[in-house]
C-alpha cells in the first residue's frame, strides 16, 4: 500500500501536465475494472461502449463491469485501495474515509468546473473537502418515502399516520416500515421531532465526540409516536416491494424499489412522502435520512490512464447517461439538466423523494456500532407498557452510546450468524485472543463471517489469507467481494490468524 501511494504522488506532477492534454496524447486502449451496483451493470457496459464509440479523443476503454454495491465499495476500497476498481459508486456516508484511505482521485480544474455548474448542489458539498472535490455525482435520491396500494389507502390519509395503521388494521394489510430491524428508518421517529445525532472524526478519521439528543424530551415524544405504528398487529419490521405480494399495503422504502413495485401494484401504486404523527396534541412531520451516490475514480500510477478515466467518470454522470438510469431504473438525477426534464420533474417517485428530501437529515459518517445499538429502540418501544418503559429504553439507548468511546476498536472480531453479525460485540467470545477463536458455526442459509476490528466493518483478512484447513470453507470465487470465510458445514472450529496467515481446524 505505501508504495502504491507513492507512485500516486510521482504520478500527480505528471497527471497535471495531461488535464490540458491533447485527443492523441490520450489516444489508446485502456483495460479497467468499473464498480457499479448490481442493477445497472448492463446499462454501465452499454454506456462505456457508447462512449467507446463517440468520444472525440481515441480512448477505448476494454471494461470489467463487476456488480458491488455502493454500500460494499467503501469497505473493499478502503482495504485495499491498489486491487479496488479504477472506477465506482459508493453512498456519499462513505466518502470521508475514502478520502482519508487515498481512494479517491482529486478532480481536475475543468472537470470541477464542470461539475459545479451542472450538478445539484447538495451532491457537490457530498464530493468536497474543503475546495476540493473529490468524486462525481451521480444520483439525488438516496432517501426513503411512502408506496402504497391505492386501492386499500385513500390518499386523503395518506398524511395521518394514525388514519393509515387504521386502514391497515381494518383490510388485514401489513405497514411494512423498517422499525425493529434497521437503524436508518427507525431515525425517521427522531428527526421528525428534531432529534439530532452528530458524530465528529479527527483528521485520521476516528470518532472522537457525538451530539445525540435522542434520549430528551423530543426523544420521548418520538418513542410514543413509533409505539403506535410497532405495536400494531399488522406492522411488519421488513424491506422490499416483494411485501405487497405478501399482503403489505404499505411499505416505506427508496427508488431501488420502484420497479418491481410497480410490477405488483401496477395502477394502484401510489407514492408520497411520509405522513405526521400526533402526540399530545402536536402534529410531527416523519423525518428521514437523505443522500447522494457518486462515482470516483482510483488514483493511477499511468496519468495518461487517469485522464481518461476522468473522461469516462464525467460522460457516465452526466445528462445523457443520468437519463438512461432514470428511464431504465427510476434513479434520480444529481444533473441539474436531467433533473429540468419533464420525464423527472413528473416522475411521481421522484416527487415524493423531492418532498421527503425538505424534512431529511442529510447522512454524513456515523459510528459503525451506532446501527445496532440505535435499532433495539424498536424492539424496546415495543415492549414498554408506560412512559417509564419507554424512557428506560432512551436511556439504555443513550449509555451504550457514551460507552462507544471506551470501546478498544483495535481488537480482532470474528463477526457472522455465531454472533448476528454484531460488528460492536464486547463480549470476548468471538475476540480473536492471543490471534484465535473457537465457535460454533450453526446451520444456516449463509455460513460465513468477516474479521474485522470491534465497531467496524473494514477488514484485510479472511478467505484469501487461508493457508490450511481450506477443505472446511466455501471457495465463492467473484460471488465472495468481502474477503468472508465461508464454512462448508456447521460445526465446532478454532480458526488461528497468525500475522497475515490463517489456520481452520474441525474440532
Amino acid at each position: 500500500m505505501k508504495k502504491f501511494l507513492a507512485l500516486m504522488l510521482a504520478a500527480i506532477m505528471v497527471f497535471s501536465m495531461f488535464a490540458t492534454a491533447s485527443a492523441s496524447s490520450l489516444a489508446g486502449t485502456y483495460d479497467i475494472t468499473v464498480w457499479v451496483a448490481d442493477a445497472i451493470v448492463d446499462l454501465t457496459k452499454a454506456q462505456i461502449e457508447k462512449f467507446n464509440q463517440t468520444n472525440e479523443l481515441g480512448i477505448v476503454f476494454n471494461a470489467t463491469v463487476e456488480a458491488v454495491g455502493e454500500g460494499d465499495a467503501a469497505t473493499q476500497m478502503v482495504t485495499d485501495v491498489e486491487a479496488g476498481g479504477d472506477l465506482f459508486c459508493f453512498a456519499q456516508d462513505q466518502f470521508a474515509r475514502l478520502v482519508q484511505a487515498g481512494a479517491l482521485a482529486k478532480l481536475g480544474v475543468k472537470a470541477a468546473e464542470t461539475v459545479q455548474t451542472t450538478s445539484d448542489a447538495g451532491a457537490i458539498a457530498a464530493a468536497t473537502v474543503g475546495d476540493t472535490l473529490y468524486a462525481y455525482p451521480l444520483s439525488a435520491d438516496n432517501g426513503y418515502f411512502m408506496y402504497y396500494d391505492k386501492s386499500v389507502i385513500p390518499e386523503e390519509h395518506i398524511d395521518s399516520l394514525e388514519a393509515l395503521i387504521a386502514d391497515c388494521e381494518a383490510n388485514q394489510k401489513y405497514f411494512a416500515f423498517e422499525m425493529q430491524t434497521s437503524a436508518w428508518y427507525l431515525a425517521s421517529f427522531f428527526f421528525g421531532t428534531g432529534c439530532v445525532s452528530e458524530w465528529t472524526t479527527d483528521d485520521e478519521g476516528n470518532f472522537i465526540s457525538v451530539h445525540d439528543t435522542f434520549n430528551s424530551p423530543e426523544g420521548l415524544i418520538a418513542a410514543k409516536g413509533m409505539q403506535k405504528l410497532v405495536t400494531s398487529p399488522f406492522h411488519l419490521s421488513a424491506a422490499g416491494a416483494d411485501q405487497f405480494a405478501n399482503g403489505a399495503a404499505i411499505l416505506v422504502s427508496g427508488t431501488w424499489d420502484s420497479v418491481k413495485a410497480k410490477e405488483i401494484l401496477g395502477e394502484n401504486l401510489g407514492v408520497a412522502d411520509l405522513p405526521s404523527f400526533e402526540v399530545d396534541g402536536q402534529s410531527y412531520h416523519l423525518g428521514s435520512f437523505f443522500g447522494f451516490k457518486l462515482m470516483g475514480v482510483k488514483p493511477q500510477v499511468d496519468a495518461a490512464k487517469a485522464a481518461a478515466l476522468h473522461q469516462l467518470a464525467q460522460y457516465l454522470t452526466g445528462y445523457e447517461c443520468s437519463m438512461e438510469r432514470h428511464a431504465q431504473n427510476g434513479w434520480g438525477p444529481a444533473n441539474l439538466e436531467a433533473q429540468a426534464t419533464e420525464a423527472v420533474q413528473n416522475d411521481p417517485i421522484l416527487a415524493a423523494v423531492r418532498t421527503q428530501r425538505e424534512y431529511s437529515v442529510v447522512q454524513s459518517a456515523i459510528q459503525g456500532m451506532w446501527w445496532d445499538i440505535a435499532k433495539v429502540i424498536g424492539d424496546d418501544v415495543k415492549a414498554a407498557t408506560d412512559d417509564a418503559a419507554l424512557q428506560a429504553a432512551l436511556d439504555s439507548y443513550s449509555a451504550k452510546i457514551n460507552d462507544v468511546f471506551g470501546i478498544d476498536t483495535s481488537i480482532l472480531l470474528f463477526v457472522g450468524a455465531w454472533n448476528n453479525w454484531n460488528n460492536g460485540d464486547e463480549a470476548d467470545t468471538y475476540h480473536l485472543k492471543d490471534g484465535s477463536v473457537t465457535l460454533d458455526v450453526p446451520e444456516s442459509d449463509y455460513m460465513g463471517g468477516r474479521i474485522v476490528n470491534l465497531t467496524t466493518w473494514d477488514t484485510n483478512k479472511g478467505f484469501a489469507q487461508v493457508v490450511s484447513g481450506a477443505e472446511y470453507i466455501k471457495d465463492l470465487g467473484a460471488d465472495n467481494p468481502d474477503n468472508n470465510i465461508v464454512f462448508a458445514e456447521p460445526g465446532n472450529y478454532t480458526v488461528t490468524l497468525n500475522g497475515a496467515e490463517i489456520t481452520i481446524v474441525k474440532n
